[in-house]
Order: structure tokens, then C-alpha cells, then sequence
């Protein structure tokens, strides 16, 4: 008897593809660029008028929300650009310690 594989869904793939509060830049989070990231990322916010915090908020929690679900498929160069990108987005906003 062959088992049939099931196919896995990808809640976290879909909602960071169709944010409803975000449209996102296709394969942001791809890039090699943490300063792309970030501008591309408050472009998105400002832009945006389905959100329902901060442009500054919603960036940061997209950005977040991808590093926690790429986990650990996420290359370790990539994860260190993401975290570049959010020090990035703190400066674009004034958000700076």
C-alpha cells in the first residue's frame, strides 16, 4: 500500500505573499541589499492605507514575522541581512537609540 503524500501548507508562505495590510515588493526579502529591504519595506507601509498600526510597526513586523517563519531554512547570510535590514528601518524612521 503506498501512502499518498500529503501536501503541506504554507499558512506563513501565503501571508507574507498576500499580506492584507502590506503589498509587498515581490521577493524582497531576497534581496542581498539590507538597505533595498528596508526602504522597500517603508515604501510598502507608507503606501499602505489597509494597515492597522504605525508605518514603522507594520514594516517591522513583516520583516520580523519572515525571519521567524524562514527559520531555520533561512541561509545564515540572508538572516544576518535581514537583521542589517532592521537596524536599517529604525534609522529610515528616526527610530535610532
Amino acid at each position: 500500500m503506498v501512502k499518498q503524500e500529503r501536501k503541506r501548507r504554507r499558512w506563513s508562505a501565503e501571508a507574507t505573499q498576500s499580506s492584507d495590510a502590506l503589498d509587498l515588493e515581490a521577493e524582497v526579502f531576497k534581496k542581498s541589499d539590507p538597505d533595498d529591504i528596508a526602504r522597500s519595506l517603508k515604501r510598502s507601509a507608507e503606501d499602505s492605507d489597509r494597515r492597522k498600526s504605525t508605518p514603522f510597526r507594520s514594516a517591522m513586523s513583516m520583516l520580523t514575522f519572515y525571519i521567524n517563519r524562514a527559520g531555520r531554512n533561512l541561509p545564515p547570510k540572508q538572516k544576518r541581512t535581514l537583521e542589517a535590514a532592521k537596524d536599517r528601518l529604525r534609522v529610515l524612521f528616526g527610530r535610532t537609540r
